[in-house]
């Protein structure tokens, strides 16, 4: 099992989101975040409002899949965020060692299921 943690640009959203829905991968966990990359605050316009300062608008995804969801969630993030220009984002795949469904009990794989 692997835990994505995505930072993406905001209106790379709902792209995204569809690109994932064709993989099947629908357990998703947005946050709106603020941050900095290698633009260091670059002042941007984001829906015609000019953001100034070190931290820009970002969107964080969080999504926890098994084993063989990885590369299609990771395809489907790269193909829909991918702009070419500076500040597109990261990618972060870490281990999940333990799974809980609190409704349930139910751990590991099922859990994700």
């Amino acid at each position: 099992m692997k835990y994505i943690i995505a930072i993406i640009q905001p209106d790379k959203l709902e792209d995204v989101l569809a690109k994932l829905e064709e993989k099947e991968i629908h357990l998703v966990t947005v946050t709106s975040v603020m941050g900095r990359g290698r633009q260091k605050g670059i002042a941007e316009v984001y829906r015609s409002h000019k953001e100034a300062g070190s931290l820009l608008r970002k969107v964080k995804l969080e999504i926890a899949v098994n084993e063989a969801f990885v590369q299609p969630a990771i395809d489907a993030i790269l193909g829909a965020a991918r702009s070419d220009n500076i500040g597109d984002g990261k990618i972060f795949v870490l281990d999940l060692p333990r799974v809980i469904r609190i409704r349930t009990g139910e751990e590991g794989t099922l859990a994700i299921g």
